[in-house]
Order: structure tokens, then C-alpha cells, then sequence
């Protein structure tokens, strides 16, 4: 479907945005997939005491790289094809994500789909990832966090571009709709969040609502007279 043709400035298109960890499924992607490798022997000890020092810095909202934990995970896939990384990222999938669905999740999704929305996936976490649940749940589109990936096409373990969270999700969205709908031609109808980092996103949309909210978005809904749903 081209959905540049399907909407006019007459008639936009309206998204619904769906934040993944936490929102679609219970806990963070990227924490499980760091216990995933390093349970199979794909990080190291070293690699895992940078990682919790990086969750101590951001759960008391100290300065931090939202780049260093992605490529702290990502170093151990290193040196991998992306056939390599697939198949690591698809059992991943399978063994660990697939059941921590969470099912009002899914529904509200596929309610906004009969509504007429076109629905948008976009996440801090890989695109690998991100992209294997946007198949599963059919949304029209994603917009996730991509690692570079060298001259023959090897991961290199480094961030491509900037990570998709905090503002930018709502930067990526904007850019991701000019370019596949058509600048004038969309708006955010719906968003949904769980985090305090959500904000810029959530504010975007004519009607948002926080996930099973943690305490510092939960304040800032009722500020805003927001809908607070609970998922888990």
C-alpha cells in the first residue's frame, strides 16, 4: 500500500504510535536481551558491570549516553553478518519476547486498525528486533534504533545514527510520516507510552494515553488530565 496516495491535507491519515518495552510488552527489551547474551556466553563480565553502572546512572536520571548500552550489548555481536545476528535475534524472539506480550496491548492495536489508523511501531530497541514484532502484529509501519554495520557489511557494535528515545521518538515519527504519507497529510491521533521519556511523543498526539505509567509520567498524565490505562 502507498500511503502517500491513500490521504490529502483534506484527508490526513491518522497514526497511532505504540512504544514497545513496556508498553506492548512487560519490561525492557534491551535488559533481556542483555541477560539473554550473556546467559549464552556472549558477554563478558566486564561488559555487564558497564552495563549495570549505565542502569544505576539512568534510573537516578544521571548524565548518560542513551548510545553506551546499546553498543555494550551490541559489542558482543561484533564481527557477525547480519544472517548471524538474524538468526540470534529471531531466537531471542521466540525463547524470551514472544510470551510477554501483553494481550490489551495487542487488542488496542488491532482496534485502531479497524478504526482506520495506520499504526506505527517506534522504540528504543533494535531494529531487528523491533521489526520481527511489527510483522507479528501488523502494523504498517516501524521506527526502531539501527547499529551500523561496516563496508562488507559486518556489525560494527556502534550505534547508526541516533538512538530512537526521549524526544526523538517523537522527531523519527514526524519524519518517518512526511516520508511515507506526505508532509500536511497526517496527524498523531493517538500515542501510547509508559515512560517518563515519552513525553514529547505523547504530547504530539490529539489523544494520548500512559501505559501502566511509571511514578513521573503517572504525575504528568493527571497534570494533563491524560488517560492513564493499565496493561499488565
Amino acid at each position: 500500500m502507498n500511503l502517500a496516495d491513500e490521504y490529502s491535507e483534506q484527508n490526513r491519515a491518522r497514526l497511532a504510535v505504540f512504544d514497545f518495552d513496556g508498553t506492548l510488552i512487560s519490561g525492557q527489551s534491551g535488559f533481556l536481551l542483555f541477560r539473554y547474551l550473556l546467559s549464552r556466553g556472549f558477554l563478558t563480565a566486564t561488559q555487564a558491570s558497564r552495563l549495570s553502572w549505565w542502569g544505576i546512572r539512568y534510573a537516578t536520571h544521571l548524565p548518560k549516553r542513551q548510545e553506551e548500552p546499546r553498543e555494550i550489548i551490541f559489542s558482543a555481536l561484533a564481527g557477525r553478518t547480519p544472517e548471524e545476528v538474524g538468526r540470534i535475534m529471531d531466537d531471542f524472539y521466540e525463547t524470551v519476547l514472544k510470551e510477554r506480550y501483553r494481550a490489551l496491548g495487542k487488542a488496542e492495536v488491532e482496534r485502531r486498525r479497524r478504526e482506520g489508523c495506520v499504526t506505527l511501531l517506534v522504540s528504543a530497541t533494535f531494529a531487528d528486533i523491533a521489526q520481527r514484532a511489527a510483522r507479528d502484529m501488523h502494523f504498517d509501519g516501524v521506527v526502531a534504533t539501527d547499529m551500523r554495520r561496516d563496508e562488507s557489511g559486518l556489525y560494527t557494535g556502534e550505534v547508526e545514527g541516533e538512538v530512537v528515545a526521549g524526544p526523538q521518538k517523537r522527531v523519527v515519527v514526524e519524519k518517518w510520516a512526511d516520508e511515507h504519507i506526505g508532509e500536511g497529510k497526517w496527524t498523531i491521533a493517538y500515542a501510547y507510552g509508559d515512560h517518563y521519556t515519552d513525553l514529547a511523543l505523547l504530547g504530539k498526539a490529539e489523544k494520548p494515553f500512559a501505559v501502566s505509567p511509571g511514578r513521573t509520567l503517572r504525575r504528568a498524565a493527571r497534570r494533563l488530565d491524560w488517560p492513564i490505562v493499565d496493561w499488565r
